[in-house]
């Protein structure tokens, strides 16, 4: 599978999809008009091995929540990625058996590698 799961309205997704092109026979998936299914988590789940990995913490709703007063559970990450497509780090990036989580540079330098290889 080659899809990279994005939110289409965020500068630095759309900076790291042109970084990242072409993107010829790359599935596109604009999570906040395309929800994340529970089949899809579980398919990243099964690359990353961890929801926290795939949880962003720099989500609005994170501080409005207060969740980092909160001993979060991997369940617990799950569920908020499943209620609300602003848990899910960005963008995810799914490269055959490769997953690629976030935006940091080193992130999306091996992702690029992946694609184009």
């Amino acid at each position: 599978m080659r899809k990279i799961y994005h939110l289409s309205t965020c500068t630095t997704c759309q900076r790291i999809l042109k970084e990242l092109g072409p993107l010829d026979g790359i599935a596109l998936q604009d999570i906040k008009t395309e929800s994340i299914t529970p089949a899809q988590l579980e398919e990243m789940h099964k690359l990353s091995s961890s929801y926290e990995a795939l949880f962003s913490r720099r989500a609005m709703l994170f501080r409005q929540r207060n969740l980092g007063e909160k001993n979060l559970t991997e369940n617990d990450y799950k569920d908020l990625i499943l209620d609300h497509y602003t848990f899910l780090k960005r963008p995810v990036i799914l490269i055959d058996d490769q997953i690629f989580i976030g935006n940091s540079k080193k992130v999306v330098e091996a992702a690029k590698a992946a694609l184009h290889s």
